[in-house]
Order: structure tokens, then C-alpha cells, then sequence
């Protein structure tokens, strides 16, 4: 477990390096790259105190990667998925909405770890129910802070919006990241519960 620990926070230092290096936008780089970090300090603090499953790190990791490769070229520019817009003829660059299913997928299944380990709630209906409504409250609250910067900053928040000229954009990003919440839970749930068994053993 430890390995996997160093392993994993040696290469995330290594994507924040590259991010930082020479980011399309400045601003965007530190909007976008401030969860991620704060995510990666919190994690070192607790790692003896709170450790979590390798699951849950493992998502977590996925998720500060997703967040970095935007910060770096900011979420409508990303170039692999220029290609797939371009190769498949998409209306737009769909690296957001990517990034809004993980801000549903991955909080879920922290949110279920540390509803299971540190209150009454139990697997089944209602854990299901208050973390998916959790997440979208995640994802509702994400869409003000983005809607604050951008009247904060004006233009110089478009790149951090990333709406690319959807007037639905914000509806289909909360939309996404329920989605993710749910798929997350129907799909790992049982894998995770056995993670945790393991780790309160």
C-alpha cells in the first residue's frame, strides 16, 4: 500500500509539473488546478490518521490527472480530444463533460467511504440516495463558483467556463455528474465494501 501511495503521488507530481510548465492560461491553470492540489495536501495530512481505500485513492488520482491535463490546455482545448471532434465531426471539444462525469463518479465513492466509516449509515437505499444527492449538490455548488469567477473576471474567465457556446452547458454538466454518481455506485459498490471490510479489519 505504501508503494502504491508513493507511486502514485510521485507521478502526480510529475502531471502537476508538465501542467504548470507553460499552460495555455494562466488564470485557468490555478482555477482549474486548485482542487487537485488541495485534494493531494489533504491526502498526505491524513494518510496515517484517515487512510483510505486503494480504490478510492486510485479515483482520486484519475481525477487530479483529469483536472491537470485541463488546467494545462484548459477543457476546450485539450488535443486529443480536438481529434475526436474533428474525426468523429462533434460539435465541440467533449474533454468538459469528461471532467464533469469524474466530479459525479469519483466523489461518490469517497462520499460512500466516509459515510460507511464514520456514521450509522450502512450500505443500501438511503447511503445511495445522500450520496448521489450529495454529489449533484458538489457539482451545483462547482457551476456557482465557475459562474462567480466568470463575474469576477469577465472575459477572462471563458476559458474556465469552457461552455463553448452551449447555453445548456451548466444543466448538462450537473446532469453528467449524476450520472457518474450513479454509475460509480451501481458498478463498484460491492468492490468497494470489500475494500473497506479489508481496511477496518
Amino acid at each position: 500500500m505504501n508503494r502504491f501511495l508513493i507511486a502514485g503521488l510521485l507521478t502526480l507530481l510529475g502531471v502537476i509539473a508538465w501542467s504548470y510548465i507553460n499552460p495555455a492560461d494562466a488564470l485557468t491553470w490555478w482555477l482549474e488546478a486548485i482542487p487537485a492540489l488541495g485534494a493531494i495536501v489533504l491526502l498526505v495530512l491524513t494518510r496515517k490518521r484517515f487512510p483510505l481505500t486503494p480504490l478510492a485513492y486510485f479515483l482520486i488520482w484519475i481525477h487530479c490527472v483529469i483536472l491537470l491535463v485541463g488546467a494545462h490546455y484548459t477543457y476546450a482545448e485539450v488535443p486529443l480530444f480536438n481529434w475526436l471532434r474533428d474525426a468523429l465531426d462533434l460539435a465541440r471539444n467533449h474533454y468538459d463533460r469528461l471532467g464533469h462525469f469524474a466530479q459525479g463518479f469519483v466523489p461518490a465513492i469517497v462520499a460512500r467511504e466516509l459515510l460507511i466509516r464514520t456514521s450509522p449509515l450502512a450500505p443500501g437505499r438511503w447511503l445511495f440516495a445522500i450520496v448521489t444527492l450529495g454529489c449533484l449538490g458538489i457539482s451545483a455548488a462547482y457551476e456557482l463558483i465557475e459562474w462567480a469567477a466568470a463575474e469576477l473576471s469577465g472575459e477572462a474567465a471563458a476559458a474556465f467556463l469552457a461552455t463553448q457556446g452551449d447555453i445548456w452547458d451548466t444543466q448538462k454538466d450537473m446532469a453528467l455528474a449524476l450520472i457518474g454518481a450513479i454509475a460509480a455506485q451501481l458498478l463498484l459498490a460491492r468492490f468497494h465494501d470489500r475494500q473497506i471490510a479489508r481496511l477496518q479489519a
